[in-house]
C-alpha cells in the first residue's frame, strides 16, 4: 500500500478553496468598475476607521471568481470574489465579511500563515529524515510510520492554528462592526448562508475529526457571534437604505456583465422595471449585440436619473463597443466631468476619442489619459490607449514607456524590460518620464530574477 501523496499539500490546496482564508491571486483576474469600487470603499470606510488602520492604505479588489469567498493576501488588500457579491442579499452582509477580513489584516495573519507553513514543513522534513534512517536500517514499516506520523503532526498543528485564527478574527470583526455602529445581523446571516450551503452540498464538518477541520464549525461560529452581537447597541441599527440601493444596483450590474444573457433575462425579466433589473438587462442585451434594446434600457435609466455618471458611462460603453464612437463622446464626456475624471471612466472616454479616428480629438485624448494614469497607474487599458496616442504623433520613446507600463502589469516582464530600456535610452536625461522608465525596468528585472530563483 502506497502512502498518501503529500497530505499536507492537499490540505493547503483545500485551504485555498475555503471561505475567508488566505490564498494567492496570480491565477485569478481582477474586475475593475468605478461604481463597484466606490461602493466597496464606502462600505469598508467606517470599518477601517474602527480598526484604526489608515483608510488610504486598505485596498478593496474585486476578483472574477464565482465562488463565495473573500481573503487577504499581502499588505492591506482585501480581495472579494464576484460570487460573494452575488450570494449576499444586503450590503450589511458584505460589511460583515469585510469586518472579518480586516481582522486578518490587523492580526498580521498573512505573515503568520507563511511562518506556520514553514514550521509545519519543518516537521514533515524531520519525519522524512527519521523515516529514511529507519528504512536504511531495514525497518520499512517503521519508516512508513515515521513519515505518516510526521505528516499528521504537521497537519494537526497547522489546522489547529488556522482554526484559532478564524475564531479570533470573527471576534475582531464583531468589534469593528460595533465600533462603526453597524449591525452584526449581516455577519450572522452570511455565516448562516455558508452553513446552509454546506448542508445543501451534503457536506458536514461535524462528520470530521476535530483536528481535521480548517475552520471552526459554522454553527459554533454563528452561536458565538450571535450571543456577542445581539448584546451590542448597534444590533438593532437599521441598514443604510442608500447603501443598500447602491449595493443592489452594483450586484445586478455585475450579474448582467458576468452571466449568460439568457440567465440574466430569466432572472430579470422585462416585466421588472426596477433600476437594478434595467441595469442587468442592458448588459445582457449588449452582450447579445441587441444594441437597440440595450440603449432602450440605458435611456430608461437616464430618464430616471439624468446625471448619474454610471448610467452615462454605460450608455457610452454600449455606443462605443457597437461601433458608434462619435455618439459615445457626449455621455462619456459628461460622465468624466461628473466624476471629476475618475480614472476608469476617463480611460473609456480617451478610448472613444481615439476610436473616432479624428486626429483633432487626439490632444484631448492625451490630456484625459495622462490624467487617468496619474491618478491610477494600475490601469493597463489606459496605458495602452495613451501609447496609441504617442505612437500616432511620432513620440516613440513615450509610446514604448506606455507599453512597458502596460506589459509589466500583465506580467510580460521580458517585453516590459525591453520597452522600458528602449524608452530610457531615448527620453530626455533626468526627465520624469526617463526616471519612470528606469523604475519600470528595475521592477521588470526584479520580477524576472525572482521567477528565475523559483526554478
Amino acid at each position: 500500500m502506497r502512502p498518501p501523496r503529500s497530505l499536507f499539500a492537499k490540505v493547503l490546496a483545500l485551504l485555498a478553496c475555503a471561505a475567508f482564508v488566505v490564498q494567492p491571486v496570480a491565477a485569478q483576474s481582477i474586475l475593475r468598475d468605478a461604481e463597484t469600487e466606490e461602493l466597496l470603499n464606502d462600505m469598508a470606510a467606517p470599518l477601517v476607521e474602527a480598526s484604526e488602520l489608515e483608510p488610504g492604505n486598505v485596498e478593496l479588489v474585486l476578483i472574477n471568481d464565482g465562488s463565495i469567498n473573500a481573503f487577504v493576501a499581502g499588505g492591506q488588500a482585501i480581495y472579494v470574489h464576484a460570487g460573494l457579491i452575488n450570494a449576499a442579499d444586503t450590503a450589511n452582509e458584505v460589511q460583515g465579511v469585510l469586518a472579518h477580513e480586516l481582522g486578518h489584516i490587523t492580526a498580521g495573519h498573512v505573515i503568520r500563515f507563511n511562518e506556520r507553513t514553514k514550521a509545519a514543513n519543518g516537521i514533515t522534513i524531520l519525519s522524512l529524515l527519521l523515516g529514511v534512517g529507519a528504512a536504511l536500517a531495514g525497518a520499512g514499516d517503521a519508516a512508513m510510520g515515521a513519515i505518516m506520523a510526521g505528516q499528521q503532526a504537521a497537519l494537526g498543528s497547522f489546522l489547529s492554528y488556522n482554526r484559532d485564527q478564524e475564531a479570533s478574527t470573527d471576534l475582531a470583526g464583531a468589534r469593528y462592526l460595533s465600533g462603526a455602529g453597524i449591525s452584526g445581523r449581516g455577519m450572522i446571516s452570511f455565516f448562516e448562508k455558508l452553513r446552509n450551503y454546506e448542508i445543501r452540498r451534503g457536506y458536514s464538518q461535524a462528520d470530521e475529526a476535530a483536528y481535521m477541520r480548517t475552520h471552526p464549525l459554522s454553527g459554533d461560529r454563528v452561536q458565538t457571534l450571535r450571543n456577542l452581537l445581539m448584546e451590542d447597541p448597534a444590533w438593532k441599527a437599521p441598514d443604510d437604505p442608500a447603501l443598500q440601493e447602491r449595493f443592489l444596483r452594483a450586484k445586478a450590474k455585475l450579474y448582467g456583465y458576468l452571466a449568460e444573457p439568457r440567465r440574466t433575462l430569466t432572472y430579470f425579466p422585462p416585466s421588472d422595471t426596477s433600476i437594478p433589473a434595467r441595469y442587468a438587462r442592458a448588459y445582457a442585451y449588449h452582450k447579445e449585440a441587441r444594441v437597440d434594446l440595450a440603449l432602450a434600457e440605458t435611456d430608461a435609466l437616464l430618464a430616471a436619473e439624468p446625471d448619474n455618471p454610471f448610467f452615462l458611462e454605460l450608455k457610452g460603453q454600449v455606443l462605443l463597443e457597437s461601433g458608434r464612437p462619435l455618439e459615445a463622446l457626449d455621455p462619456l464626456r459628461r460622465a468624466t466631468e461628473l466624476t471629476r475624471a475618475h480614472p476608469l471612466i476617463a480611460g473609456i472616454f480617451g478610448h472613444a476619442l481615439i476610436a473616432t479616428e479624428d486626429k483633432s480629438n487626439y490632444p484631448e485624448a492625451e490630456r484625459v489619459l495622462r490624467a487617468a494614469v496619474a491618478r491610477d497607474r494600475y490601469n493597463p487599458f489606459a496605458w495602452y490607449q495613451l501609447g496609441v496616442v504617442y505612437a500616432e504623433r511620432g513620440d516613440i520613446p513615450r509610446a514604448r514607456l506606455a507599453s512597458a507600463e502596460q506589459l509589466v502589469m500583465n506580467r510580460r516582464y521580458p517585453e516590459a524590460l525591453q520597452n522600458a530600456q528602449a524608452a530610457e535610452a531615448s527620453l530626455p536625461y533626468g526627465s520624469p518620464d526617463w526616471i519612470r522608465a528606469q523604475d519600470v525596468a528595475l521592477e521588470a528585472r526584479a520580477e524576472l530574477e525572482r521567477l528565475r530563483d523559483r526554478r
